[in-house]
């Protein structure tokens, strides 16, 4: 797969995610999350929604860019930023914010794979830049 295909794929990801956490956030917590809503977590579920647009945006607008100093910033913060929601929803879940394993198995899984591509990505830039 190429760089330019595995952003887009990224992108559409986050997109999709973050317009449901942006226009559902009662949906995206009850139904999927299996949570209970009250208005901070719906505020806090919309502010994600509207970072998961933005990053999508991000990717999607830096797809078919060539190896450079930013890319390999797109990337490393991308990297950075799925290594850290990795253990977000199985916190959620252990701490009972979640109810069932279905409510982070698949964002767990979906941010391992991510984080996967992005550090692939990356190591491939910058054996890259260095050649």
């Amino acid at each position: 797969m190429s760089r330019k295909l595995f952003l887009i794929i990224a992108s559409v990801i986050a997109c999709l995610v973050g317009a449901l956490a942006l226009i559902a956030p009662e949906f995206l917590l009850t139904t999927l999350k299996g949570a209970v809503p009250n208005p901070a977590a719906i505020v806090m579920a919309r502010t994600t929604g509207l970072l998961l647009l933005t990053v999508a945006l991000m990717a999607f607008l830096v797809r078919g860019h060539g190896d450079s100093p930013t890319m390999q910033a797109v990337l490393t913060a991308n990297l950075f930023l799925q290594l850290g929601l990795i253990p977000m929803d199985p916190l959620a879940y252990m701490n009972g914010a979640f109810t069932t394993i279905g409510s982070f198995a698949p964002n767990t899984v979906i941010h391992i794979l991510l984080a996967t591509g992005f550090g692939y990505y990356l190591i491939k830039l910058r054996k890259n830049l260095s050649a």
